[in-house]
């Protein structure tokens, strides 16, 4: 199924009903893809505008890379089906780490934006990194489900240590957006 030219409608249904896939991890990454095309909305609706005239550069560097994750993410909706179906353990664990490194990616573009993108989108820049928190978390439970299968405990050392890590720093990074953008929408 090729669900990145379908509708969500036939998605959802599918994601709802009785099938092995699409499931968790092609949600975990449609979820991502949905904090960075956030993230693209914010620098979208503040490029052009003069307030904000000196972040411009900056600007369209944020919205190269969000459009570029956005892209991964979306491709990863598929690949995560593609994967389950193919009965391949480590196709089933890569794809989901995949997402688990592209979300920590995605929300180090969140903090610029508090300050350099366009106040009156400010919420939508918490919602994004809430969302790329919400896909790292969904696919790290992936990653750990096919890390019990995988009988190669090495590897599931060195992911298990790479994705604490960069838990941590999602979390961070999710709990300062918050608390910042709190702050200005409540003045």
């Amino acid at each position: 199924m090729n669900y990145k030219e379908s509708t969500l409608t036939k998605y959802l249904d599918d994601l709802a009903a009785k099938l092995p896939a699409p499931g968790g991890g092609s949600a975990a990454a449609l979820t991502a893809a949905m904090g960075t095309a956030l993230i693209s909305m914010v620098v979208n609706f503040t490029l052009g505008k003069p307030k904000y005239a000196q972040y411009e550069n900056e600007l369209k560097v944020i919205l190269e890379s969000s459009e570029r994750l956005r892209g991964e993410f979306l491709n990863l909706v598929d690949l995560d089906v593609t994967a389950y179906k193919s009965k391949n353990i480590r196709d089933a664990l890569d794809v989901p780490f995949v997402v688990c490194r592209l979300c920590f990616e995605g929300i180090k573009l969140c903090p610029d934006l508090i300050e350099k993108g366009n106040v009156n989108l400010i919420s939508d820049v918490a919602v994004a990194a809430i969302l790329l928190e919400s896909a790292f978390t969904s696919a790290n439970f992936n990653v750990e489900i096919n890390l019990k299968s995988l009988a190669d405990d090495k590897l599931a050392k060195d992911i298990r240590k790479e994705l604490t890590d960069k838990k941590k720093m999602i979390k961070k990074v999710r709990l300062q957006t918050e608390a910042k953008v709190g702050k200005i929408i409540r003045g």
